[in-house]
């Protein structure tokens, strides 16, 4: 295979050949457009029919989070480059595999699902597919894998006409292993020894397709002479989907920040600058998101998908490797295009994969995020805490830190301050799941509780309702088909029974939220795991009170001291996870509720 070079003339062609994205999206939408009627209905040439979405509050929503390629198989006409035997590569699944186990979906009660990125992916690198989505290829194109623009359209609609909401995964920050470093300038990409091993000069080696960081760009080199940045050159593998990104302005050399992956440094942490600018360690070519040309691109991108789809919603991948700037570009815009399709309340929530709440918050103020993938709270509150029985006060210090998360609600966004709608969740595609390393599922059961009780969006992980258990990538992303999707599984109907009790009490959607109990202890002592709250609207007051303690029940009391409540005198509250349990409120509104062992319960008054 031949490569083409960064050069001049190579530029000059993709000037000539698109001059704007724009004229790329205009040639390319009416030949996906064509044919894409059928089966599921309702779209035209102008786009997806709309779900406006107008009176939508995301509070009242239960997303579930599906990895395409391992939800259903419906289509075995897509199964190409399948193998079974292996996690990291494609297994098969596709959008007529949702469609068609959308009983699946109601059945568990989940309202919006977060499908994997959709768009077309190098296929293969270093012998791992690209069925999770993050390779992106072509911003314009499906991937194959999954079915083509038609069938996408087909998949929102049949969910949509069941009531379930679709949001779309995205990925702004870099594109896929698209093109190497030419630093030995010999027009093919080596791995290579570089250094004299004197002293100040290590021996090191040097891979061309993911070069270490470097902040002034990688740089060629020819023996010990350095000889300014190295060209880069676009990869032509087709078989394997490996060429150059479309529209073409992708293929701009400017348009990426040509630094290298990011290196962790001594202490294990990844600098600032480079989080920044550097290419995502895998090779992910990381795109210079500061220009504006590339800002209008991706904003232009990923409008269109609105306007193609119909998609209700946007998770956003690696928010903190991408300039604050660019998010206050890029949401309003979004936000505007889907007024103009006639959708409103379009959510946005984003991942910053951080447990710093400075950090994770500082993308949900004005302009930009509608609201964050809370991931300090699943560090504390779900590892530490309910794992690992770690003392509760740190639930009740974490939601102390809520101030750093947006106060208002997002210009034109979904009326609802960032502050108040963190999409909360237990595990996900990127981190082990739950129940890795636990010998029974006691643990999650309370989890589960404890996510649907807690303010924000609640967010399932596909395969939880079946006591997945895998631990690092890719064994936390298995078929859920191998379950036969068992609706009879005990931790299916737990799942049920809780979205059932959320769905019916405003307090749990809505309500204000005010911690009552938190402790320090974890041991014998009589409150030892305890951690309680109230959730409180206008047309009801609930009382969600845990026990992460695994070695005896606790109660909310401590040296004669018991928990105050909202709650009148002589109220009488019944738990409805448990009905046979009631506790009555004493005068002065107090109550000593007691727990068993890693449970929960949640109160409300006897009518």
């Amino acid at each position: 295979m031949g490569h083409a070079t960064a050069g001049a003339s190579g530029m000059a062609r993709v000037r000539a050949g698109a001059l704007a994205l724009g004229a790329a999206l205009a040639a390319a939408c009416p030949l996906w457009l064509a044919g894409c009627s059928g089966g599921g209905g309702g779209s035209s040439a102008a786009g997806a029919r709309v779900r406006a979405n107008a009176d939508l509050d995301w509070r009242d929503q239960i997303i579930y989070q599906i990895v395409t390629d391992r939800f259903a198989d419906g289509d075995p006409n897509n199964n190409w480059n399948v193998d079974r035997t292996a996690l990291g590569r494609y297994q098969g699944g596709d959008w007529e595999g949702i469609i068609q186990r959308a009983d699946y979906l109601e059945a568990l009660g989940v309202t919006a699902v977060w499908i994997s990125p959709h768009v077309k992916n190098v296929e293969i690198d270093a012998g791992v597919a690209g069925y999770h989505g993050y390779w992106t290829q072509d911003f314009l194109a499906t991937n194959p894998h999954f079915g083509d623009l038609g069938k996408l359209r087909q998949m929102v609609n049949v969910l949509h006409s069941r009531d379930i909401l679709v949001i779309a995964d995205i990925v702004t920050n870099h594109v896929g292993q698209l093109f190497y470093y030419d630093i030995n300038l010999n027009g093919q990409p080596d791995e290579a020894l570089y250094g004299s091993g004197q002293p100040g000069s290590p021996i090191k080696r040097v891979t061309e397709y993911d070069p270490d960081w470097d902040p002034n760009g990688i740089q060629a080199q020819v023996g010990h002479q350095r000889m300014g940045p190295a060209p880069i050159r676009w990869l032509h593998v087709p078989a394997i989907n490996r060429v150059p990104p479309q529209p073409p302005e992708f293929q701009n050399p400017e348009w990426y920040h040509r630094r290298g992956r990011v290196v962790p440094d001594a202490n294990g942490n990844w600098p600032l600058d480079q989080v920044l600018l550097g290419d995502f360690p895998g090779g992910l070519k990381d795109l210079a998101t500061e220009r504006q040309d590339v800002r209008e691109a991706l904003a232009r991108v990923f409008a269109e998908w609105i306007r193609l789809v119909d998609f209700d919603g946007f998770r956003i991948d690696t928010l903190k490797h991408v300039e604050h700037g660019f998010w206050r570009y890029f949401c309003p815009r979004i936000r505007e295009a889907a007024r103009q399709r006639g959708k409103h309340n379009f959510f946005m929530f984003g991942e910053a994969f951080d447990g710093d709440d400075v950090l994770v918050g500082s993308y949900t103020q004005h302009d930009m995020v509608d609201a964050a993938f809370y991931f300090p709270q699943k560090y504390v509150a779900f590892d530490w805490v309910i794992k690992q029985g770690g003392p509760t006060r740190a639930i009740e210090e974490l939601w102390a830190r809520k101030s750093l998360y947006g106060q208002s609600p997002q210009p034109g966004g979904i009326g609802l301050a960032p502050a108040e709608i963190p999409v909360n969740f237990i595990d996900n595609h990127d981190v082990p799941r739950f129940l890795a390393g636990e010998p029974d599922d006691t643990r999650l059961r309370l989890a589960i509780e404890f996510l649907m009780c807690i303010p924000g969006v609640p967010c399932l992980y596909y395969g939880t309702e079946q006591g997945f258990r895998g631990a690092g990538d890719p064994a936390n992303r298995e078929r859920l088909w191998d379950t036969g999707y068992d609706t009879s599984h005990s931790l299916f109907r737990h799942i049920r029974r809780l979205i059932d009790v959320r769905k019916a009490n405003v307090a749990l959607r809505r309500g204000d939220t005010l911690v009552r109990w938190s402790t320090t202890r974890t041991g014998g002592e009589e409150d030892a795991g305890i951690f309680a709250f109230e959730r409180r609207h206008p047309a009801q007051t609930l009382l969600y009170v845990m026990n992460v303690n695994s070695a005896k029940a606790s109660h909310t009391a401590f040296q004669g001291g018991a928990m105050q409540t909202s709650f009148a005198g002589g109220t009488v509250l019944v738990d409805l996870l448990d009905p046979g349990y009631t506790v009555a409120v004493a005068p002065g509104g107090t109550a000593v509720v007691e727990v068993p062992p890693l449970r929960s319960r949640l109160l409300a008054p006897r009518p």
